[in-house]
């Protein structure tokens, strides 16, 4: 069993979410943040909601997930994934853009 370092992500709503590194890394804010020492403990992220962070986790570990992988299949897999993956009420994809704009 591999112990890969774990970050810890606080959402606005309180929410607390540990992560592996390389998920949390897909995030170039966080990936600054964690590069510049500051993240010693809790990430705060105050504009994200537990709800939207989750989802957020989710997409970036089915990506690290798929980065292992340089199967055509693979990527087309993907493809799928993240096409179904936006199929969410407007409120929450508007969220998510929010977030990708502001948490990428």
């Amino acid at each position: 069993m591999s112990t890969s370092k774990k970050v810890i992500l606080k959402s606005s709503d309180g929410e607390t979410f540990e992560v592996d590194e390389i998920v949390a890394l897909e995030s170039q804010t966080i990936k600054h943040m964690v590069e510049d020492d500051c993240a010693d403990s809790a990430i705060p992220l105050p504009n994200v909601t537990g709800k939207i962070l989750s989802k957020v986790i989710e997409y970036c570990k089915k990506h690290v997930e798929s980065t292992k992988s340089d199967d055509r299949a693979a990527d087309e897999e993907l493809k799928q994934w993240d096409a179904e993956f936006v199929k969410v009420d407007q409120n929450t994809l508007f969220d998510l853009i929010l977030v990708h704009n502001g948490v990428d």
